[in-house]
Protein backbone atom coordinates (compact mmCIF):
# COMPACT_ATOMS: atom_id res chain seq x y z
CA UNK A 1 0.00 0.00 0.00
CA UNK A 2 1.57 3.32 -1.17
CA UNK A 3 2.20 5.90 1.97
CA UNK A 4 0.02 8.33 -0.17
CA UNK A 5 -4.38 8.86 -0.98
CA UNK A 6 -4.31 8.16 -4.85
CA UNK A 7 -7.85 9.35 -5.80
CA UNK A 8 -9.85 7.83 -8.91
CA UNK A 9 -12.76 10.48 -10.30
CA UNK A 10 -16.07 8.61 -11.66
CA UNK A 11 -17.52 10.04 -15.18
CA UNK A 12 -19.91 12.83 -13.17
CA UNK A 13 -16.91 14.44 -11.30
CA UNK A 14 -15.51 17.30 -13.63
CA UNK A 15 -12.13 16.60 -15.01
CA UNK A 16 -10.91 19.90 -14.36
CA UNK A 17 -10.55 18.61 -10.58
CA UNK A 18 -8.49 16.13 -12.03
CA UNK A 19 -6.03 18.28 -13.65
CA UNK A 20 -6.09 20.44 -10.93
CA UNK A 21 -5.16 17.70 -8.36
CA UNK A 22 -2.13 16.42 -10.48
CA UNK A 23 -1.22 20.05 -10.75
CA UNK A 24 0.07 19.45 -7.16
CA UNK A 25 1.58 16.49 -7.78
CA UNK A 26 -1.50 14.39 -6.46
CA UNK A 27 -2.23 10.56 -8.19
CA UNK A 28 -5.17 10.67 -9.84
CA UNK A 29 -7.22 8.71 -12.32
CA UNK A 30 -10.22 9.61 -14.00
CA UNK A 31 -13.42 6.90 -15.24
CA UNK A 32 -12.99 8.28 -18.87
CA UNK A 33 -8.92 7.59 -18.76
CA UNK A 34 -9.34 3.98 -17.28
CA UNK A 35 -11.93 2.70 -20.26
CA UNK A 36 -14.56 2.86 -17.47
CA UNK A 37 -17.29 4.99 -18.82
CA UNK A 38 -21.01 3.64 -18.31
CA UNK A 39 -19.37 1.12 -16.17
CA UNK A 40 -21.66 -0.10 -13.39
CA UNK A 41 -20.92 1.22 -9.92
CA UNK A 42 -19.51 -2.50 -8.89
CA UNK A 43 -16.81 -2.20 -11.40
CA UNK A 44 -15.58 1.09 -10.63
CA UNK A 45 -15.27 0.05 -7.10
CA UNK A 46 -13.30 -3.01 -8.60
CA UNK A 47 -11.10 -0.83 -10.47
CA UNK A 48 -10.60 1.47 -7.16
CA UNK A 49 -10.09 -1.68 -5.43
CA UNK A 50 -7.37 -3.27 -7.57
CA UNK A 51 -5.33 0.07 -8.26
CA UNK A 52 -6.36 1.45 -4.21
CA UNK A 53 -7.89 4.67 -5.53
CA UNK A 54 -10.43 6.77 -3.36
CA UNK A 55 -13.17 7.24 -5.75
CA UNK A 56 -14.88 10.88 -5.85
CA UNK A 57 -18.56 10.37 -7.00
CA UNK A 58 -21.49 12.56 -6.84
CA UNK A 59 -23.07 9.31 -7.77
CA UNK A 60 -25.30 8.36 -4.85
CA UNK A 61 -25.18 4.73 -6.00
CA UNK A 62 -21.44 4.59 -4.21
CA UNK A 63 -22.95 5.20 -0.81
CA UNK A 64 -25.57 2.36 -1.49
CA UNK A 65 -22.44 0.06 -2.17
CA UNK A 66 -20.13 1.31 1.04
CA UNK A 67 -23.61 0.62 2.93
CA UNK A 68 -22.98 -3.07 1.92
CA UNK A 69 -19.63 -3.25 2.40
CA UNK A 70 -16.45 -1.93 3.58
CA UNK A 71 -14.38 -3.82 1.30
CA UNK A 72 -13.08 -0.59 -0.83
CA UNK A 73 -10.33 2.06 -0.51
CA UNK A 74 -12.68 4.83 0.67
CA UNK A 75 -15.37 7.11 -0.98
CA UNK A 76 -15.59 10.75 -1.20
CA UNK A 77 -18.92 11.92 -2.05
CA UNK A 78 -20.09 15.08 -2.79
CA UNK A 79 -23.75 16.28 -3.94
CA UNK A 80 -23.15 17.57 -7.38
CA UNK A 81 -24.75 21.09 -6.94
CA UNK A 82 -23.00 21.44 -2.92
CA UNK A 83 -19.39 22.60 -3.84
CA UNK A 84 -18.08 24.52 -6.51
CA UNK A 85 -14.88 23.18 -8.36
CA UNK A 86 -12.57 25.22 -6.64
CA UNK A 87 -13.92 24.40 -3.20
CA UNK A 88 -13.70 20.37 -4.57
CA UNK A 89 -10.36 20.43 -5.37
CA UNK A 90 -9.58 22.25 -1.53
CA UNK A 91 -11.33 19.65 -0.16
CA UNK A 92 -9.75 17.14 -1.64
CA UNK A 93 -6.15 18.27 -1.07
CA UNK A 94 -7.00 18.48 2.06
CA UNK A 95 -7.95 15.03 2.46
CA UNK A 96 -4.99 14.25 0.64
CA UNK A 97 -2.91 15.79 3.35
CA UNK A 98 -3.93 15.18 6.17
CA UNK A 99 -5.47 11.43 5.66
CA UNK A 100 -3.08 7.80 5.10
CA UNK A 101 -5.12 5.48 2.99
CA UNK A 102 -5.62 3.52 5.67
CA UNK A 103 -7.64 6.00 7.08
CA UNK A 104 -9.78 6.05 4.17
CA UNK A 105 -10.04 2.06 3.68
CA UNK A 106 -13.95 1.15 4.08
CA UNK A 107 -14.54 4.70 4.93
CA UNK A 108 -17.13 7.28 3.22
CA UNK A 109 -15.84 11.22 3.59
CA UNK A 110 -18.52 13.82 3.11
CA UNK A 111 -17.76 17.23 0.93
Amino acid sequence: MTDRIRFHLDENVDPVIAAALRRYGIDVTTTVEAGLRTSRDETQLAFANRENRVIVTHDEGFLRVASRTQDHPGITYCHKEARSIGEMIRMLRLIYEVLSPEEMQGHVEYL
